[in-house]
């Protein structure tokens, strides 16, 4: 319902119950959505430059587990290391310990930016195991990523979770199952910025030029992606309580890492070449 420009939000997360336990959730179906739009996109590059789609499968299965069990794991690490090292088995089961007892609660965390380092940890055993060119490979499953995050922040606010601070201003979204507040959507601030860089990346590709340059591509997602992450970060609220007392929040942290480290790849032609030059 829109009211003075406010959207009042109260979605049922669920779909439906599959068992009394079990339910079909909007944020799991948009989370393999997005996998799937990704794996499109990187079947349509491997046809049109003439390779092989035979292993690809295979690829899908290694950016799977890398995606949930790094962004699994990088939720309870860098979220909440004290909870999970006291209760190991929910770290690597969808359970919580409740009065003596266990019950199904689906993966309660999961941080992209633990599933950004799962998925590059696959893709570098993949390489090594099917001496694929890495930055080939790299360049290439960066155009799909974003694809894959939009999904995933629309299941984000689909749950009503992970959204931004109170607007002041005359819209917002209330995110009624929590409070009566507007707050800025981060989820969907983020979902646009990730079409955006998509589109982006895309045309990148098209162009012969940087197509060719290996690790440009890769380098220019990791830049546009995390820089999106680190400035929508300021609108949102803090994930967990610790995170009050930083300058910048958890996210933000992390994020700097895969920036630094896609300017490097974005510059690292002319970084070569000026050693090259500079060489005795």
């Amino acid at each position: 319902m829109i009211k003075d420009h406010i959207l009042y939000w109260n979605f049922d997360p669920v779909i439906f119950w599959i068992t009394d336990s079990f339910p079909l959730k909007y944020y799991g179906l948009l989370f393999v959505t997005g996998l799937m739009l990704g794996y499109v996109v990187v079947r349509s590059i491997y046809r049109k430059e003439g390779v092989p789609v035979s292993q690809l499968d295979t690829l899908l299965t290694y950016i799977v587990i890398g995606t949930v069990a790094g962004a699994r794991l990088g939720h309870c690490l860098f979220y909440d290391p004290g909870y999970y090292l006291q209760h190991p088995l929910e770290i690597v089961l969808p359970i919580q310990e409740v009065e003596g007892s266990y019950r199904f609660v689906g993966y309660q965390g999961l941080a992209s930016h633990g599933g950004a380092i799962g998925v590059l940890l696959a893709l570098i055993y993949y390489h090594r195991k099917y001496k694929v060119p890495l930055l080939w490979l790299l360049d290439r499953i960066a155009i799909a990523i974003p694809l894959t995050g939009t999904c995933i922040r629309l299941g984000n606010f689909m749950n009503s979770e992970i959204y931004g601070k109170p607007t002041h201003s005359n819209w917002g979204v209330v995110f009624m199952r929590d409070d009566l507040i507007p707050r800025h959507p981060t989820q969907l601030y983020e979902a646009t910025a990730y079409i955006a860089i998509f589109i982006l990346l895309e045309l990148c590709y098209r162009n012969k030029k940087l197509r060719q340059q290996g690790g440009f591509i890769f380098g220019l997602f990791l830049m546009t992606l995390f820089s999106a992450r680190f400035l929508i970060e300021f609108f949102k609220e803090n994930q967990v309580g610790f995170e009050d007392a930083m300058i910048i929040n958890m996210g933000q942290v992390l994020s700097i890492p895969f920036i630094l480290l896609g300017i490097f790849f974005v510059l690292k032609h002319k970084i070569l070449q000026t050693k090259t030059v500079h060489t005795p």
